[in-house]
């Protein structure tokens, strides 16, 4: 009997491999439909597929749009950064480009120079608003050699004088000055060379105003007005401005010329404090002898 039983069990499982073989080669052979059975599958799979893969899909299309979004955030915060960084680049490209162009220009004019002597200076600061056109201060003083009443100029004309010095500071008082003692020796390199005294300052229309000029001379507009030299402390041929017109003055004895400035007075950074080559006689220096004397440089 248990052999019986051995046998019936190798029968079976030689039944077995059998239809597993016919199955196998049954499933893998080409065929043209598939059955019901396997159609019902595939059908119930990709229905159950394509409701699990929308709402994923959905979800996984937020996740994707939050993250180009924060991503968007921080590619335009460095962007806002490099444009914040060019905007700084290009002031500071100007800022060299203008400085660049006024020592180029202040070069040129030291070179072309030669009864005086040049020292360069910077401003580092200027006077409150009521006297923004009055004073300046640069980074030269007593102890580099500057001296009161030394003229000042920048690349395109005269500026003013120096007022008053500390050891490593100097205060020059522009042309534009509202000061009585304000006064230059200048002359206008017309036809006939005329001498007067630059004193006084249009603020409405930013002239400087000649004096002293003789009621009967021509003068011309667009004429040069330079120092005259005469006063013993600024040197001559130093550019002022030009002619704009000239009117006889109240009395009608002499004529007044409004002179347009060379120099910028407003946009001032770099100025050159001028130093004759001869010596100054002592007697200038004392201010009251300076404005009795014709011509002086006060």
């Amino acid at each position: 009997m248990p052999q019986f039983f051995l046998n019936k069990r190798l029968i079976i499982l030689l039944v077995s491999i059998i239809i597993l073989v016919a199955l196998i080669g049954f499933s893998i052979r080409d065929r043209a439909n598939l059955s019901w059975p396997e159609k019902f599958v595939k059908d119930t799979t990709g229905w159950v597929q394509s409701l699990v893969a929308t709402p994923t899909q959905y979800v996984v299309g937020i996740f994707e749009n939050l993250k180009d979004l924060q991503n968007t955030y921080e590619e335009n915060k460095e962007l806002k950064k490099h444009l914040e960084d060019m905007a700084r680049l290009e002031a500071e490209v100007y800022s060299l480009e203008q400085e660049n162009a006024e020592l180029t220009e202040v070069l040129k004019i030291e070179g072309s120079i030669g009864d005086y002597d040049p020292m360069q200076a910077t401003v580092i600061s200027r006077s409150p608003d009521r006297l923004w056109h009055e004073m300046i201060i640069v980074n030269k003083g007593s102890s580099h050699g500057v001296e009161k009443n030394m003229a000042v100029m920048t690349a395109r004309g005269l500026i003013g004088k120096v007022k008053s010095t500390t050891p490593f500071t100097s205060t020059i008082q522009l042309l534009s000055a509202l000061d009585p003692t304000n006064r230059i020796s200048a002359a206008l390199q017309g036809d006939k060379k005329l001498f007067g005294t630059i004193e006084g300052y249009d603020k409405e229309n930013e002239y400087l105003l000649l004096k002293g000029l003789p009621v009967d001379a021509k003068i011309k507009k667009d004429e040069m007005v330079v120092t005259s030299g005469l006063g013993g402390v600024f040197p001559g041929d130093v550019p002022i401005g030009k002619v704009i017109e000239a009117v006889p003055d109240q009395f009608g004895l002499n004529q007044t010329a409004y002179i347009k400035p060379e120099a910028d007075f407003y946009n001032i950074s770099h100025v050159m404090i001028l130093t004759r080559g001869m010596t100054i006689p002592k007697d200038v220096e004392d201010d009251k002898e300076a404005e009795e004397s014709e011509g002086d440089d006060l």
